[in-house]
């Protein structure tokens, strides 16, 4: 049996972050987590820490700050997955990855590093507008330097998360689905695609000893969860048995309402325009540098979108 790789995973403690330590753990490799020694009184994630600890994990010291304890924490293993933050309504830090880079460079002993994607593939939105865009060039910035290094890389393309978009039935500022009223923003026929937060983690675990995926993007498209946002709304209310009251959100209206706004919501909608009255993330084909995740592993039974919703019941 081959083995497995060893996974250093950054961010462990974060939304996704916690996801990637299970499904690391679950799918049988040994699995370190670098935490921060700056990480004070925060009392959550040091339980956190504990509780990975005793599923198995090891929890490396290490920071963004010290070089050389980045180092010493990547060569201890064969993958480095990065989690950090990249949403500006949280802390927006794509660009500290750079430093990740140049510790994976200096250590020269990873076989792949995933960065902090997991969202809509910067590489398709070249056209994004001001100011959401920043989102997309950095991790561009980040992407080459990681291929100008030779690092070994995969991105994930994970596209909308399913607590943030269907809880709130594709609604910016909403995560429980209303029993009475949504706004349809546009004509609501665009199509998206929503992914579970652990099916995303188990698809990127699957993904790190993949030869198919090396130097590739996975992109995680579902087939049953790429829908409009009335037909998610038609899900919410077969499961409720009940017709929600529907107002309508032109673009122009979106857009007039989004610059009333801080600058961090500001590139938050900038992505929500992109994908609910654009359609940005199927209106492209993946080629030779793309693979997708649920066709590369079809024995993962992925969390349909009515699956996710029968939770809010």
């Amino acid at each position: 049996m081959e083995m497995k790789s060893k996974v250093l995973i950054t961010g462990g403690t974060g939304y996704l972050g916690k996801r990637l330590v299970k499904a690391s753990l679950g799918q049988g490799h040994e699995t370190y987590v670098l935490y921060r020694p700056e990480i004070g009184v925060d009392i959550e994630k040091v339980q956190m820490l504990l509780s990975f600890k005793e599923q198995g994990a090891h929890l490396v010291q290490g920071s963004f700050n010290d070089r050389q304890s980045l180092v010493n924490a990547v060569r201890l293993v064969d993958v480095v997955i990065c989690a950090i933050s990249g949403v500006h309504i949280r802390s927006h830090q794509i660009l500290l990855q750079l430093k990740l880079v140049d510790a994976i460079k200096e250590a020269g002993n990873v076989k792949r590093f995933l960065p902090s994607e997991f969202g809509t593939d910067p590489a398709k939105m070249e056209n994004a507008m001001e100011p959401g865009r920043v989102t997309f060039d950095d991790k561009m910035v980040v992407r080459k330097a990681i291929e100008d290094a030779g690092i070994p890389f995969t991105y994930v393309s994970a596209n909308c998360f399913a607590g943030y978009f269907l809880g709130g039935l594709c609604q910016p500022g909403h995560i429980i689905p209303s029993r009475e009223h949504v706004s349809i923003l546009g004509s609501g026929k665009e199509k998206a695609i929503y992914v579970d937060e652990d099916d995303i983690a188990t698809y990127t675990i699957m993904a790190i000893d993949d030869p198919r995926t090396l130097n590739k993007t996975l992109y995680i498209m579902p087939p049953r969860n790429i829908l409009s946002q009335r037909e998610v709304v038609q899900i919410w209310e077969k499961l409720i048995g009940k017709e929600l009251r529907k107002s309508s959100i032109s673009s122009e209206e979106f857009l007039a309402s989004m610059r009333e706004q801080d600058y961090a919501e500001q590139v938050g909608l900038t992505h929500y325009y992109h994908v609910c009255f654009e359609g940005c993330l199927t209106k492209f084909e993946i080629g030779d540098e793309g693979e997708e995740a649920s066709k590369l592993y079809p024995i993962v039974k992925y969390t349909t979108v009515e699956e996710d919703m029968k939770r809010y019941l």
